[in-house]
């Protein structure tokens, strides 16, 4: 019996965030969405909008560094027998953090965050997609996966490991149809949380200077849709005006 296809997200938070606009996306592609996050508010939020748009989800409160919240959310996917074709770890926790400051709870859980979790998800999306050989994980990452620079030396240490983990599984699954991507985010993303943040940089950039979200989702639905003979492993997404 054929599986219907769904898309498992996790780092599901305000309504205009990445998460969100990656499930809203892949909904509207025919896709039965699994948003997780550790906020049920945010989450129902984001679930009625899917809804609104005609689309089919599933919330599960989860915490990603938790192992038990990871098999419990890949769990509920296999108990309402749904195949996963997209599986997306969109979890980014930051802080600036100058590094004589950086006590070790700090970076412990920089870490937890933003690589450990990585780890745990991306083993549950691997063995869910094994049977099947195919199906398209994704690490978003960001511009201190691949350069460390003051105050953000832990955030970047953590995002460098998402970056090794990442290219790990590409080498190992990828020669058994799983197509991982590691997304180098490049700029800041047009969202709830740089306009509640730092509203003033948001506003000096202009809207052509930060990415946007429905044409980041569009990105990686485009990835997803690769053949297998031309895949792309890792690719850095920027607003043209962005410097680098």
């Amino acid at each position: 019996m054929v599986q219907p296809c769904s898309a498992v997200i996790i780092g599901v938070g305000p309504q205009q965030g990445l998460g969100a606009a990656l499930a809203g996306y892949f909904s509207g592609k025919g896709l039965h969405v699994f948003i997780a996050g550790r906020s049920e508010d945010k989450l129902q939020r984001v679930a009625g909008h899917i809804r609104q748009q005609g689309g089919s989800v599933t919330v599960v409160v989860a915490d990603a560094t938790l192992e038990q919240d990871v098999a419990r959310l890949f769990g509920v996917v296999q108990q309402q027998g749904y195949s996963v074709d997209i599986a997306a770890y969109n979890v980014d926790s930051n802080r600036p953090s100058p590094l004589l400051a950086t006590d070790t709870e700090t970076f412990t859980a920089l870490w937890r965050q933003n690589c450990l979790g990585a780890f745990l998800f991306g083993k549950a999306a691997v063995n869910a997609m094994q049977d099947r050989h195919q199906g398209s994980l994704f690490f978003t990452g960001a511009t201190a996966s691949l350069r460390a620079k003051p105050p953000f030396t832990a955030f970047a240490a953590a995002k460098a490991g998402l970056r090794a983990l990442a290219q790990g599984m590409a080498r190992e699954f990828g020669p058994q149809g799983i197509h991982v991507v590691h997304a180098v985010i490049d700029g800041v993303i047009d969202g709830d949380r740089a306009r509640q943040q730092f509203p003033d940089y948001v506003k000096a950039k202009g809207s052509d200077g930060l990415l946007q979200l429905d044409a980041i989702a569009q990105t990686y639905w485009a990835l997803h849709q690769q053949h297998p003979s031309a895949w792309t492993h890792e690719l850095d997404l920027r607003p043209f005006k962005e410097t680098f």
